[in-house]
């Protein structure tokens, strides 16, 4: 299964549409927060995209989770911004929600900055800002393997 990950896009809808024109063969996009509006123009120009899509702390649409938790290929995953665990001062308390929810993926943004990095058996990846550093992940999951990447538009 292939995921397309993106993050912090605010307002960027050209750089989300072209990703997933790039990706148009993507199982799922995954928005780790801070979207705006292009995620509701993102669904109607690509209204079979399956897309999941959380609340970062410039969203104020209220009906979006703050973390959304899914499995692919037997692969736990755990989506959210980041804010709320303090990501931009390190990994610890973003590490124990993983924990206690039994993640073994953790898609988050919030910081602008890529990292995909394993610690303590948890994959822990952050797509950059694909509105300001234009970054974005593309993860495949097979027979219960992840395999990431960390691309770019420029």
């Amino acid at each position: 299964m292939k995921i397309i990950v993106v993050s912090d896009t605010h307002g960027s809808y050209r750089n989300l549409r072209k990703v997933v024109q790039m990706h148009k063969n993507a199982d799922l996009v995954v928005h780790c927060g801070d979207s705006r509006d292009e995620l509701e123009h993102i669904k109607t120009d690509f209204p079979s995209m399956k897309i999941i899509a959380v609340k970062g702390n410039c969203d104020f649409d209220t009906a979006m989770p703050i973390v959304e938790l899914f499995t692919v290929d037997g692969v736990r995953f755990m989506a959210t911004h980041g804010h709320i665990y303090n990501v931009k001062y390190g990994l610890y308390d973003i590490e124990r929600a993983a924990e206690e929810r039994g993640a073994q993926v953790v898609l988050y943004g919030h910081t602008h900055i890529a990292m995909d990095v394993v610690r303590d058996g948890i994959r822990f990846f952050n797509p950059g800002s694909l509105g300001y550093n234009e970054s974005f992940g593309v993860i495949e999951v097979k027979n219960g393997e992840v395999l990431s990447n960390i691309a770019n538009l420029k």
